[in-house]
């Protein structure tokens, strides 16, 4: 092999780095055009990288989208074993921990999340995948709680609802504070501020109020 020949490593890591310049490319056209309105070749010209070499790395647009979420998801996840917190979440330090989680991850992939809910709407086999990756989300939550419930606490319903419940809250309350603008409440609310109400919120929900 002559020097000026690539290594397979080399290549590899080529080829890595074009992966993630698609996807953030990708991110960005989203965010910019919309998810349906967006074509392959505005991801290929945003990242400055041929239909080709794309088309190594994904079969469509909604490949691309499923990647970002994959990576979603490894986020939070990451996060979430690391804290020191833990995953009793009848410890107050724990729920918030994974409440900042959510929060925050949300509003980093804001393109992906608004990109899902376009691609949901016209590709039904898209949003059956998606269903399945988000009650994947849900079964984790659902055994935190049953562990919960297997230590003695009171909870107000089945594990599983309230697993379905929790998520519903945060989903909800992140779409319209953190990705529609907001309530017209005459002020700007912080991270900390939207993180505690719900933290609040949740923890009394599951453990009761404080005595």
């Amino acid at each position: 092999m002559s020097a000026s020949e690539p290594t397979a490593a080399s290549r590899k890591a080529k080829a890595a780095q074009t992966e993630v310049a698609l996807k953030e490319a990708a991110r960005r056209v989203f965010a910019r055009n919309g998810y349906l309105n967006t074509k392959i070749t505005d991801i290929t010209a945003e990242a400055g990288r041929s239909a080709g070499s794309f088309y190594k790395h994904f079969a469509s647009k909604e490949e691309v989208l499923q990647a970002l979420l994959a990576d979603w998801f490894a986020q939070a996840g990451e996060e979430l074993s690391a804290h020191e917190a833990g995953d009793d979440l009848s410890e107050e330090p724990a729920l918030r921990a994974r409440v900042a989680t959510y929060w925050h991850t949300y509003r980093a992939h804001l393109p992906e999340i608004q990109a899902l809910g376009q691609a949901a709407l016209v590709d039904p086999e898209f949003a059956e995948r998606v269903a399945r990756i988000r009650h994947a989300q849900l079964q984790t939550m659902r055994e935190h709680l049953q562990r919960l419930q297997a230590a003695g606490s009171d909870l107000p319903g089945d594990p599983a609802v309230l697993a379905s419940a929790f998520n519903a809250l945060l989903e909800g309350f992140c779409t319209v504070w953190a990705g529609g603008g907001g309530e017209p409440i005459g002020r700007v609310l912080g991270d900390d501020e939207a993180i505690d109400t719900l933290t609040g919120l949740l923890r009394h929900g599951l453990t009761g109020p404080r005595p």
